[in-house]
């Protein structure tokens, strides 16, 4: 009696395959491309927010300056040459023994 050998059956790897194959493929470079165009759109806002963080820190600079003078002046408004300066521009006095010599046309 003979016995019955038969090789098991292999799978068939057909178009089925292939096609699954090339759709993965596909997914695949998809996903990349969307990445790659998200990734330099971040790099231009990126850009963008270090023109604004370098035009601010200019800003930042320039008032804390200003604050530093406002304080100096704030220093030199409560001296006695402010006062006397301020006296003699706007309303014309003068000290004991001055004279006041205006200019003619």
């Amino acid at each position: 009696m003979a016995l019955n050998h038969k090789r098991p059956r292999r799978r068939r790897r057909g178009p089925n395959n292939k096609t699954g194959m090339i759709l993965i493929s596909a997914v695949l470079v998809l996903v990349f491309l969307v990445t790659f165009a998200r990734v330099l759109t971040l790099k231009k806002t990126q850009a963008v927010y270090s023109e604004k963080e370098e035009y601010y820190g200019e800003l930042l600079a320039s008032e804390e300056q200003r604050k530093e003078d406002l304080v100096e002046f704030e220093k030199y408004t409560q001296t006695n040459a402010y006062i006397e300066e301020v006296a003699k521009e706007r309303y014309g006095l003068v000290k004991d023994g001055e004279i006041l010599f205006v200019a003619g046309n």
